[in-house]
This record gives structure tokens, sequence and C-alpha cells, in this order.
């Protein structure tokens, strides 16, 4: 096979949903199809049956949800396909964010009785502002349902995202009796027995054929001969360039716990979803060079190899106690025992421990091509955002980065555990799991956590008693606002230092620094912050930190 034809088939996409609309078992499902499980995990009873393949961590097991993004590699239908699932817990992580800039299409999972919710909404924005070609799953279709077509007028009017329905239900809860295909005209009929069961397409001309009319209720029938009727006159007809693009979504029906409408979504997708697109490099300077290299497009068949790191995870196998950078490859080859240069540092690598990640279980892996995930053991100088390439003029600036939204200081209650609580903590911080500031009048020996949900603080603490055998304790602080102070020159003393004290704050807000020395405010409220800017017009607050340094 042909370097462009291996780049061809790669397939690499996320997953992203809500809590409980269904995601965890879809996974499973679409490993099932690409024979990489034999047994499907059970969503609502994990203690009497095995755990779901993506979901490694035992504090994942014990609740019932995915709290770290794991990568799932499987074969199916002549694509390779690199499926990286996400978080969907209202206390996700950053580490939901940083995935996403890792995939090339993303799978949107609603709750067909729910309808679009908050954290699909956050998920989707993030996928938005990429140009992430979007998917729609509509679940549990053998439950009651809102109707249809008041689910694609909500993503329209809450989304902004035209749809397409590829797959159309016929009647919802009691009444569901199946699928029909838009694009084939072929039913797809469903029969309510324990694990669903499957029956051969139907070609049909119309809804009238006897075969599908026998099956549905007077209601249903018209209910269901109505909305095609509809989505025929004035429904958006489907659009490939649109969908690639980010513009529209192809909408699917069926209900993943029966294993039905599955295969239709999975090759659906496959087929219409976009293979590995070309990466921005941007402006560096290259040591020797004459001039900096100019912001460039690096295709994906550049024969220079480039990837970048976009997730650490460390303990996953406790056999080992090793360290996994995720890299998603870019462009060229990726082959085992290669030297590449690690950009952030400059120095020469040699890749010799690389791996197809499958949960906790590992393969060996000698070659790669673009939209690939491998992981990469031994190398503790990587960070996330680094970029590895045989190109020196290549580096990629991916990683976005969020606001926290939740603050707690973290502290040793047992001096005999100082050393392996520094060392685990060190490594927490690290992976990215959450981040790190210093904070004036901190209590002795308290570290002050960052978060975009309060159950990353729960994972550090889980970590480093399982992980480390070292306890911690949290205290909560009352600040729920953090923002980058950016303070002129001209404000600052000849040895550059800043008067904190002229400032004129509210109660409640304190000051702090990020790991790199950049100057923070911690607000308690957003009247706080509103107060500081009008009391303060002459500093700034970013959301964001001015420099993107990275380490």
């Amino acid at each position: 096979m042909t370097p462009a034809q291996e780049i061809a088939r790669r397939r690499t996409f996320a997953i992203i949903s809500h809590p409980d609309a269904g995601k965890t078992t879809l996974t499973e499902k679409f490993l099932l199809y690409g024979n990489a499980i034999h047994l499907a995990g059970a969503v609502k009873d994990r203690k009497n049956q095995r755990a779901t393949a993506s979901d490694w961590m035992e504090l994942e097991k014990q609740r019932g949800i995915s709290i770290s993004s794991t990568v799932l590699q499987f074969d199916f239908a002549g694509c390779a396909v690199n499926l990286l699932d996400t978080p969907g817990h209202k206390d996700f992580s950053e580490d939901t964010y940083r995935v996403l800039t890792a995939v090339d299409a993303a799978l949107m999972v609603i709750d067909a009785a729910k309808g679009v919710e908050t954290q699909t909404r956050k998920l989707f924005e993030v996928c938005r502002r990429r140009g992430v070609p979007i998917f729609t799953f509509m679940n549990k279709c053998d439950r009651p349902t809102r109707n249809p077509l008041d689910l694609l007028d909500e993503l329209e009017s809450v989304l902004g995202l035209q749809s397409s329905p590829v797959i159309w239900p016929l009647g919802n809860g009691p009444s569901f009796k199946g699928v029909f295909d838009r694009r084939t005209r072929q039913v797809h009929l469903f029969e309510r027995v324990p694990g669903g069961k499957f029956q051969a397409p139907v070609n049909v001309t119309s809804l009238d054929d006897p075969a599908v009319r026998d099956k549905l209720d007077d209601d249903t029938y018209r209910d269901v001969k109505e909305q095609l009727e509809m989505l025929d006159g004035a429904g958006h007809p489907f659009d490939l360039h649109a969908v690639q693009h980010g513009k529209q979504t192809p909408v699917y029906f069926g209900s993943a716990v029966n294993n039905f409408g599955i295969e239709l979504l999975l090759n659906g997708f496959l087929q219409d979803s976009v293979p590995p697109a070309p990466r921005k490099s941007v402006s560096i300077t290259v040591p020797g060079a004459p001039a900096p290299t100019t912001e460039r497009v690096v295709p994906v068949d550049d024969p220079k190899f480039s990837g970048f790191i976009f997730k650490i995870q460390a303990n996953m196998d406790p056999k080992h106690r090793d360290r996994i950078a995720f890299c998603r490859v870019c462009s060229g080859k990726f082959e085992r025992d290669m030297v590449v240069t690690h950009q952030r540092t400059g120095r020469q690598v040699r890749l010799s421990s690389s791996h197809k990640l499958f949960g906790q279980e590992r393969e060996t892996v000698d070659e790669a091509w673009p939209g690939d995930v491998i992981g990469l053991v031994g190398h503790d100088s990587f960070g996330i955002g680094d970029t590895l390439t045989t190109d020196r003029a290549i580096v990629y600036d991916e990683i976005p980065r969020f606001p926290s939204e939740v603050f707690t200081y973290i502290t040793n209650p047992n001096s005999g555990d100082a050393k392996k609580y520094r060392a685990g903590l060190e490594q927490l911080l690290q992976e990215g799991v959450v981040q790190s500031f210093s904070a004036k009048n901190a209590p002795p020996g308290a570290t002050l956590l960052a978060a975009v949900g309060p159950l990353q603080f729960e994972v550090v603490q889980w970590r480093l008693q399982s992980e480390y055998n070292a306890e911690s304790r949290l205290t909560p602080t009352p600040w729920t606002v953090l923002r980058w102070l950016e303070i002129p020159d001209r404000l600052k003393d000849a040895k550059g230092n800043f008067d904190f004290t002229r400032l004129i704050v509210a109660t409640g807000v304190s000051f702090g620094a990020d790991k790199f020395d950049h100057p923070v405010v911690l607000f308690p409220n957003e009247w706080s912050i509103r107060y500081f800017t009008e009391k303060n017009p002459e500093l700034k607050l970013h959301e964001l930190p001015l420099e993107q340094t990275k380490t």
C-alpha cells in the first residue's frame, strides 16, 4: 500500500456528549464491530460485569464515568480508525479540550429524550472554533423521545448547525419499529428482544410497502410519513462539502444499548468523514538559519515526519509505573527507533519505545502514518504541546488554554510522605491534570490548584493515594475567577518590580503567579472583577496568559 493510500484510509475522531447520553456504550459497540473486543461492558451494572475497554482508571470503574481521555484503535471496512474517547462528565478537565486538537472529526451523541444539553454545547464550541466536522447520533430511540423534528430544530437554534438526517426513526419508545435510510431507501426493522435483533434491510419504494406498513400502528405511520414528506420538501439536502467543513451535520437515529443503527452510523461516518488534514506550523527562528521561518501549512504527504504531544499519562499500567506521551502524527512516516528533534529543547531523541494503545493494553508499533496516535514511553522531558519532527522548521501550536473555574489548596498532612507526595504532585501537574499557582498568604506548604471541573481535584487525591501511597488534604478557597495581569513597564521600578499595595481592590481579592512567574489576580466573583477594572484602569486583565510558553 502506498503512503497516499495509508493516509487516505485513516480516520481519527472523538465522541463528545453530555453525561449519560450513551457515549461509552456506543464506543463499545464500535469496538465490537472492529473486532477489537468480544464482550461489551455494561454501563449500568459495572459491579457484576467487566468495565468498558476505554475506562482504565479504577476511579472511573467505581463511579461509572470516563474521567481521562483514552485512545482506542481498530480496523473496520478498510479504514484504520483512531477513536479518542473523551470524558462526558460535567467535571471533565482540560484533557478533554486537548484531545479535540488531535482529531479530524467528532461524533456528537445526544439523548433523544433530552436534546442538546450544557456539556454538549461546551464541547461543540471547541469543535466549531477548530472547524471540526461533526456527525450527530440521536440515541435511545427505543425509549420515549422528543419529536425528531424538534431535535433537528434545536441543533440549528441552539448550536447554529445545519442538520441533514441520513437515518430517520420509525416511531419511538414502545412504538419504535426501526429506521429508514433516506439515501438507500431501505428500512431496517427492530424487534424488541434482549440485546436487540437484526433483520436484513428491506428495500422499499415508500412506507406503504406491506413489509413496513404492517409493522407500524396507524398513528406512528401517519407521523413518520408526514415527517419524511416535510424533510423531503423543506429539509436541508445532504451536502458533503458542508459536512466536511463543519457547516452541516448528518443526523442518525438508533439505540446504542440495543446495538441498533450503529453499523449504519459507523459506515456512514467512515464514508463521509475526512482523512487527516494539513496542519499549520508557526513562525520560528531555526538556530543557524539566516532568518526566521515563515508560517506555513504542512501537508500530510510531506516526507518529513512531524507530530505533537497532546496528552501525557503516567501509571496506566501499575506493574510498570511508566509514563506515556500520546503523539498525533501530522506528516511523514513514523518508524520505530527513528531519531527526531524535540523542538522545545532542541535535542535529538530516539523514539525506540512506541506503542499502540487499547485501554491498558499496549502493542509495539513499528510504523505509523498521519492521523495515527502513538504512545511514546520513557521520555520524561516531553510536555503537552511539544513538537517532534525531522524538519527543524516545523513547530505546531495546537494546544489551547482555557480559564480555570474552580480552585483549592492541597497540602500534605503526613510529613513522612513528603517525598512521595512531592513526586506524585509534580507528575500530575506535568500531565496537566490540574494547573498550579502560587498565592500570597497561602497556608504553609500549600499549593493552589486550579481546574475546569472539581472532579479533577478528586482525581489528584485518588491518584496520589493509589499510585504514590501519599495522603493529601484539600482546603476550599473563596475564589471563582482567575485572570492574568498585564502591567505596563512604566508602572514598574528600575528592577522590573511592581508595588501591588498601591492597587485598589475589593474584599477577597488576592494576587499570585503562574509557574512562569506571570502575575495573576484571584477574584471571589464577577462583581469584584468589574470593581478592580474600574479602580485600576491602567492595568489589563486577561483570561489566558499573554505568553503561551510551554514546559
